[in-house]
């Protein structure tokens, strides 16, 4: 199919149809191609592979079929030039920084974020003589007054997991860019189908398509969208030479998962404010940014179309928090996000235990603290679940 036609494609139709190619065989669905390396019908052929001056497949850490028709297919619902798939997503999320980052410059990060993306600038960036500065990114006045000369990166995500904190991408991004910054975003919690960080003036997306891209809970993987230009002279070289290169299984079943992706992550989010709604009378603390009690609601509402499936709450301590889960009958107790399936966390002792208690605090965790994460499953079964589990935990 002609590139200049696909790319005028909606998204919805491009989860479906966007970077597919086909063989001789006119498969409807995409192949699957498990090859490490390819062949070549001479020696001059592959030397010219190698050296960049024709096209074609030299090795799958560099390019595979399979892998090349998901990334297309990202690059083209995000509304970006190009797009390289991940290992998983904290892959996706520590090449795009390493790629572009060395020893004296800054990067300024969002203080809301998962806790291995925080471990990467407050550990992992520092041991390289990176200088990073946490801050607030809810408060746009923040970002301005964290820039120094040497900034080279602004590092967020909207929302945030797990306190869905909700940043301004208009005005990030354009401060970024008067000051010749790099931002990058983390748009695992909403994906293309519901919130597209270029439309706003991002420069790079960062996915973990683990979660609502694969949306079933069957693989890890991981993508960036950026610039030709960045992918060519930045990312790649960094990515040829380090490999944190996705499976061609695992992109065939992401593949799949973007078939139903729109329609899996509108339903979940209808699904998720119904859920809210209920529950926010019944916890001391609702964080949902479709929920008007949400400080930035008309923020996102501006700037996503749907509220996405995860919603987080408080309750007083780790106790209760820890009774309601182990209470609960059809909502499962894991760690993970954008599942079909609901799924619930304590995210104080699992996915920013590592953290530590000072960090949480400052990032607004605390042990009473349960993330959410809405399903497929009809809502009034899922309302049942939690009014028994509430019951049950003397909520």
């Amino acid at each position: 199919m002609d590139r200049a036609v696909t790319r005028k494609w909606r998204p919805a139709t491009q989860a479906v149809r966007g970077g597919t190619w086909r063989s001789e065989h006119g498969e409807t669905s995409e192949a699957l191609f498990l090859t490490s390396g390819y062949t070549y019908d001479d020696a001059q052929t592959v030397a010219d592979r190698f050296a960049g001056d024709a096209d074609g497949m030299t090795y799958s850490r560099l390019q595979n079929p399979t892998v090349a028709m998901l990334e297309e297919r990202i690059a083209l619902m995000e509304g970006a030039e190009a797009c390289r798939a991940q290992a998983s997503g904290m892959a996706a999320m520590t090449a795009a920084l390493l790629c572009q980052l060395s020893v004296g410059d800054h990067v300024v990060a969002a203080r809301a974020a998962f806790g291995s993306c925080r471990w990467l600038v407050d550990n992992l960036l520092p041991r390289f003589g990176i200088e990073t500065t946490v801050i607030d990114s809810a408060i746009d006045a923040e970002w301005d007054a964290a820039i120094r000369p040497n900034t080279k990166v602004f590092f967020f995500e909207t929302p945030a997991n797990p306190t869905l904190d909700i940043v301004d991408l208009k005005y990030v991004c354009d401060l970024a860019r008067a000051h010749g910054i790099t931002t990058v975003v983390d748009n695992a919690f909403a994906t293309a189908a519901l919130q597209r960080p270029m439309d706003f003036g991002a420069d790079i997306v960062a996915y973990s398509a683990t979660k609502l891209m694969d949306g079933q809970g069957r693989v890890l993987a991981g993508a960036i969208c950026s610039s030709e230009e960045f992918m060519e002279e930045t990312l790649l070289p960094f990515q040829r030479n380090t490999g944190p290169n996705l499976a061609p299984f695992n992109a065939w079943v992401v593949l799949k998962g973007l078939e139903t992706l729109s329609l899996r992550a509108h339903r979940q989010s209808e699904n998720a404010l119904q859920i809210g709604q209920y529950l926010e009378p019944r916890v001391a603390r609702m964080l949902h940014p479709g929920l008007a009690s949400h400080p930035r609601h008309a923020l996102a509402a501006s700037q996503m179309d749907a509220f996405g499936p995860i919603f987080a709450f408080e309750l007083d301590d780790q106790a209760q928090a820890f009774a309601l889960l182990d209470a609960l009958q059809l909502i499962d107790i894991s760690n993970n996000i954008g599942d079909s399936r609901s799924l619930m966390c304590h995210p104080a002792s699992t996915t920013h235990a590592n953290m530590g208690a000072e960090a949480r605090a400052e990032m607004g965790i605390n042990d009473g603290l349960l993330r959410l994460n809405v399903g497929l499953e009809d809502p009034q079964d899922l309302i049942e679940d939690l009014d028994q589990a509430l019951r049950a935990a003397n909520l």
